[in-house]
């Protein structure tokens, strides 16, 4: 025996009707109660979100055993005598997903609107160095928060004075707040009220108390410590409990610190390895170094010297071992340094300067033609460019486009074989770190 019929009425069938009869009498009915065909009639929207919720229910055959045994009562969420999923959960889903934002009210009360249980937390973006975060720092930090006043202890009123119940809102410091997701499917939230800020009570003008202007809070200039540890990250967050906003009767919120990384000339981070290019000249190259490469983000010089007889190709890559960034929360853990050497090739100066025959007898000697001759030999001009000019052409060159050979420069290939540099630039979190030159 069905226990409650409300449901079934809503859609106007039995309590015996098969899921094709439910399916029919909802289609017929959303169609008639849509908003949209009854503009002049204030109950339209609550009557089609009735008919949906009723239809979501019934529709399940799950949550309508349920229904048909225990009532309403059995879908009250948690704890109740059910099978089935949460109506509360069969709700936000049907109404758009707005946790709390839907009253369903056959005949019962609906959700209670949620407050905060603290006040705002306020979020700053702070910019650090890669030093700061290498070294570690402590700043000290000037703000402003609002505290509950002194004078009226809270309540914005003068004296003995008492604030009226809001009109807007009927005192719920909330209103209902419609939007459409679909032909069928209206969202429901709860909003503040504008005109009472969500307090649900407005003080007269003349009721007000003097000092806070009847806004309950008043500025209070503070001092923060604002501890940025070795290793952190880009993006970490910095907590400072309570020393954010205050709210009347509720406990003050935090003020957060979000860690903003600034561009650094000489060093990339990736995670905690640090990244740079080391320029070295043709001589050190060819012959070896031992130098001081670079100055580390803590003062330090590193000194590096090659191996004897090795010769240094412009883009190798060497690895220092525990010079990279600090662990967080374990400093005394390090990631490694990686440096490209990029080969200075002389410049036009020193070739004036030197003995260009007594050079080529000491340099490797110069590659010949290639064999075999080809028929026809045309001599162009020499001319420098830049792969900018190439770039800017019509088609999207990649950065790899002189490296190696694509298919699409064959003929071969499609579109999405080119890379397209304009676009790496706007994405720079998905590429990889860029190193600076020392």
């Amino acid at each position: 025996m069905t226990l409650e019929t409300e449901l079934y009425d809503v859609l106007g069938v039995p309590s015996t009707a098969t899921g094709d009869d439910i399916k029919k009498a909802y289609r017929k009915k959303a169609r008639n109660l849509h908003p949209d065909k009854n503009p002049n009639d204030p109950d339209a929207i609550r009557n089609f979100q009735e008919l949906g919720a009723a239809y979501e229910i019934l529709n399940d055959p799950n949550t309508r055993e349920v229904y048909d045994t225990y009532g309403m009562q059995g879908l009250a969420g948690p704890g109740g005598p059910q099978d089935g999923p949460d109506a509360g959960d069969l709700f936000a889903q049907f109404f758009g997903g707005v946790p709390g934002g839907f009253s369903f009210e056959f005949g019962g009360p609906g959700r209670p609107f949620r407050k905060r249980n603290k006040g705002e937390d306020s979020v700053i973006p702070y910019d650090v160095s890669l030093e700061d975060l290498y070294n570690g720092k402590t700043v000290k930090v000037n703000m402003e928060k609002e505290v509950e006043c002194g004078v009226c202890k809270g309540s914005g009123a003068k004296g003995s004075a008492k604030a009226k119940k809001c009109v807007t809102c009927d005192g719920k410091g909330w209103k209902h707040v419609y939007s459409q997701v679909s032909t069928v499917r209206i969202a429901t939230t709860r909003g503040s009220c504008n005109d009472c800020h969500g307090a649900g009570e407005i003080l007269r003008e003349k009721d007000r108390c003097k000092k806070c202007k009847g806004e309950k809070v008043v500025q209070e200039k503070t001092r923060q410590e604002v501890h940025v540890e070795r290793g952190m990250r880009d993006g970490q967050r910095i907590v400072l409990a309570g020393a954010g906003d205050q709210e009347p009767g509720l406990p003050p919120g935090d003020v957060i610190f979000v860690l903003k990384t600034q561009r650094h000339e000489s060093f990339e981070r990736s995670g905690s390895d640090l990244l740079a290019t080391v320029s070295i000249t043709l001589s050190e190259a060819i012959l070896g170094f031992d130098r001081i490469l670079i100055n580390h983000l803590d003062g330090r010089g590193v000194r590096v010297a090659s191996p004897q007889g090795k010769v240094i190709t412009s883009g190798t890559t060497i690895i220092l071992r525990n010079e990279g960034m600090p662990t967080y929360k374990n400093p005394d853990m390090r990631g490694n340094l990686y440096i490209v050497l990029d080969v200075e090739m002389p410049g036009e100066d020193w070739m004036g300067s030197v003995d260009h025959k007594a050079l080529a007898a000491l340099l490797p000697p110069k590659k010949a033609d290639i064999e075999p001759l080809p028929e026809i030999v045309d001599k162009v001009a020499f001319e420098e460019g830049t792969l900018a000019e190439v770039r800017a052409r019509s088609f999207p060159a990649g950065s790899g486009f002189f490296d190696q050979a694509f298919p699409s420069q064959y003929g071969e290939g499609d579109e999405n074989d080119w890379e397209d540099e304009e676009g790496d630039e706007d994405e720079d979190d998905g590429g990889p770190p860029e190193c600076q030159p020392q």
